[in-house]
């Protein structure tokens, strides 16, 4: 092979072999970013309607605004799982299954998060 005649920040920029890291990265970041205040507004919320009955707390999670602050912390979740999951699978994994164990991670976590949203939607249609 020849020799690399880039300047060193032409090189740094080249994000590695898949051309895919950074973006990974910064995806990690931001969804464990949105995750911090949605998982606080959630356990606050939980604490607040713990004594509650359960229709104050179908009630509650019932309204426009829980509902899509919950849709949005699955979303936010899952993806997050799916993310760290596959970077486990990577590190460790160097076989021929590596491919389909992400495939079916994903598969995974994302049939979870939309059985999730699917739950909090019937509680909003339901009511």
């Amino acid at each position: 092979m020849g020799r690399d005649t880039r300047l060193p920040r032409a090189r740094a920029r080249g994000l590695g072999s898949a051309h895919g890291g950074t973006h990974h990265w910064w995806a990690e970041r931001v969804s464990a970013i949105a995750l911090v205040p949605l998982t606080i507004w959630l356990l606050v919320g939980l604490i607040i309607h713990l004594s509650g009955d359960y229709n104050e707390v179908v009630g509650w999670l019932a309204s426009p605004v829980t509902s899509l602050l919950i849709i949005l912390l699955l979303i936010a979740a899952f993806h997050h799982v799916a993310l760290g999951l596959q970077v486990i699978v990577e590190d460790y994994n160097h076989g021929e299954s590596k491919y389909l164990m992400i495939l079916l991670l994903r598969f995974g976590c994302y049939a979870a998060a939309a059985s999730g949203i699917l739950a909090e939607l019937k509680i909003v249609f339901a009511t």
